[in-house]
């Protein structure tokens, strides 16, 4: 089956047609590099509107039909022309069927849609596909309790010090990988015989992996990005992660936590990307998500996170303010 591209609206959406782009034109050979082995080298996008889990609206169907993707690019199209906020990740979707934009940030003001890349429509609807309910798998009491410490500590201690503000906001990291899409979601991918080197636009995060025969590192190692090792499987890339450190997540457990990665090429502009977790600290079963990266043909640029580092400053600054007011003194 031959990929299929339609341009729509000024949103600059994207229709991919066929499933998961599983078959390529009947022309195309897999890329190899010198050694052999798949080229997966590159700029890759995930600038999907497929939400995470599937939305209710869709019950058990796992696709979308030529009839539900019109209606989206129409509803994209009018929520576009209104020239409303920015959506990010799956407020596309979101969007459509309610009709409603929520704001990112209406306390202080959000983007408009012109700092948004072009999003792309797949045809699954959840990027969850095991549990074949589109769900993820039911939370831990523990994840449920640690959730309800931390959302308590911060209201109680929003700023006290920098490390009562989380990593991505510190400017540290965002995770690894790191899967939202829409918002800087490039990764850049370089190969050599021993080595895949994953780097991801969002906050320059960055895993070197080797792909030899390797044992993980001991276990009192714990990395906020965890140590990952890779291995060719026919011609999948398998990445297995481990060693991650509590201070990685906000769940319990996370030491606990194994993550695999299955990266195949599958048509010359489509990556087929599987992502399988195995986190007993914060769920129940382990759980399965699959994400089409679209090859693109542009660079990654820095993310300046800091921007002149005045905005930790500002938000310590300003708790302080709050305190002297609560206290009383001028």
């Amino acid at each position: 089956m031959k990929t299929t591209l339609k341009t729509s609206f000024a949103l600059g959406l994207v229709v991919i047609f066929g499933q998961a782009l599983a078959q390529a034109d009947g022309n195309w050979e897999l890329p190899r590099t010198i050694d052999g082995h798949p080229d997966l080298q590159g700029v890759w996008e995930n600038n999907t509107i497929t939400p995470v889990e599937r939305p209710e609206v869709f019950g058990d169907k796992q696709f979308l039909t030529d009839g539900d993707v019109e209606f989206l690019k129409q509803r994209i199209a009018e929520i576009e022309a209104e020239g409303a906020d920015a959506l990010f990740g799956e407020g596309v979707l979101q969007a459509a069927f309610s009709g409603e934009i929520n704001s990112y940030d209406p306390s202080t003001g959000n983007y408009d849609s012109q700092w948004m890349a072009s999003r792309t429509i797949h045809r699954r609807t959840s990027q969850i596909v095991d549990p074949p309910t589109g769900k993820y798998p039911s939370r831990t009491e523990g994840a449920i309790a640690a959730a309800r410490e931390l959302a308590e500590h911060r209201r109680l201690h929003p700023a006290d010090s920098w490390t009562d503000r989380p990593l991505g906001e510190r400017c540290l990291s965002f995770g690894a990988p790191r899967l939202s899409s829409g918002y800087n979601s490039y990764w850049q991918i370089v190969q050599s015989e021993k080595t895949i080197a994953i780097v991801q636009e969002m906050a320059h995060d960055a895993r070197i992996i080797p792909i030899v025969e390797k044992p993980h590192a001991p276990g009192s190692i714990k990395l906020w990005h965890g140590d990952s090792r890779g291995w060719w499987e026919n011609d999948t890339l398998v990445i297995e992660t481990t060693n991650y450190s509590e201070a990685s997540s906000n769940g319990p457990d996370t030491v606990k936590k194994v993550n695999v990665e299955r990266l195949s090429r599958v048509g010359p502009n489509a990556m087929q990307y599987q992502f399988t977790s195995h986190d007993p600290g914060s769920y129940a079963n382990s759980y399965t998500r699959e994400i089409i990266f679209d090859k693109s043909p542009d660079k990654i640029y820095e993310y300046a996170c800091h921007e002149g580092n005045y905005g930790m400053t500002n938000i310590l600054s300003g708790h302080r303010a709050h305190e002297r007011i609560a206290d009383g003194a001028n």
